[in-house]
This record gives structure tokens, C-alpha cells and sequence, in this order.
């Protein structure tokens, strides 16, 4: 299943992913201290992620559970990144990482890791 989740979508479920189930109250109080979001505001992006079968209504209290994973969420779109600009190449992007943004020492030895994890 594939769901494109938008920026303000990710905001709930990073805080469902965080604290698990939560009710649309906790969220909207959560959401308003955090990043000023009125309760229309989240019960409207709320609703998008129940549409899009991202996150399930409980009742009673309106109890809100995530029905896809973070996990599933980051490699849906590190796929769609890797097709939409470096042509579906996971070597350009790499390549592109490691050129481009300056790492650690330590960040580069987690990488090697990682390589030889999967050789």
C-alpha cells in the first residue's frame, strides 16, 4: 500500500509514532502548543489521515492509531526521491550524499558499517 503523506499530515503521525494511540483532543492539544494549530486545523488533517487509511478512528474519545508504520513512510519516500531526481539510481544518490554534504568521521564509519552489514 501506498500512501503520500503531506507535511502537515506527518506532523500527527510523527506524534502517533511517538507516543502511540492518542485521542484527537491529546493530539490537538499537543499540536497546538507545539506549533500553534487550532483544533479545526487538526481535526481537519485528522480526517485526510483516516481518508487515506493512514490512521484509524476508535471510539469512544475519538482514539486515534496508525495504521502505517514510519518505517513504511520513510521508504515510500526515499524511493519516490530516488525516482523522481537521481532517475532511480540509489548509487547516484549515495554518491551524491557523500560528495555534497560534508560528513564525520564517525557518520562515515556508520556508513561503512552499514555496506559491510549488507555485502
Amino acid at each position: 500500500m501506498s500512501i503520500k503523506l503531506f507535511d502537515s499530515e506527518l506532523k500527527v503521525m510523527n506524534l502517533l509514532w511517538e507516543r502511540g494511540d492518542m485521542t484527537a483532543k491529546e493530539l490537538s492539544d499537543c499540536l497546538l502548543e507545539d506549533i500553534g494549530w487550532n483544533i479545526n486545523t487538526t481535526y481537519t488533517v485528522i480526517k485526510k489521515c483516516i481518508q487515506k487509511d493512514a490512521i484509524e478512528r476508535i471510539e469512544p474519545n475519538f482514539l486515534c492509531h496508525a495504521l502505517i508504520s514510519k518505517h513504511e513512510i520513510q521508504e515510500q519516500e526515499t524511493n519516490a526521491l530516488i525516482e523522481k531526481l537521481f532517475n532511480g539510481s540509489s548509487n547516484l544518490l549515495f554518491a551524491n550524499l557523500l560528495h555534497k554534504k560534508k560528513l564525520s568521521d564517525q557518520q562515515l564509519k556508520k556508513l561503512y558499517e552499514i555496506i559491510q552489514e549488507k555485502e
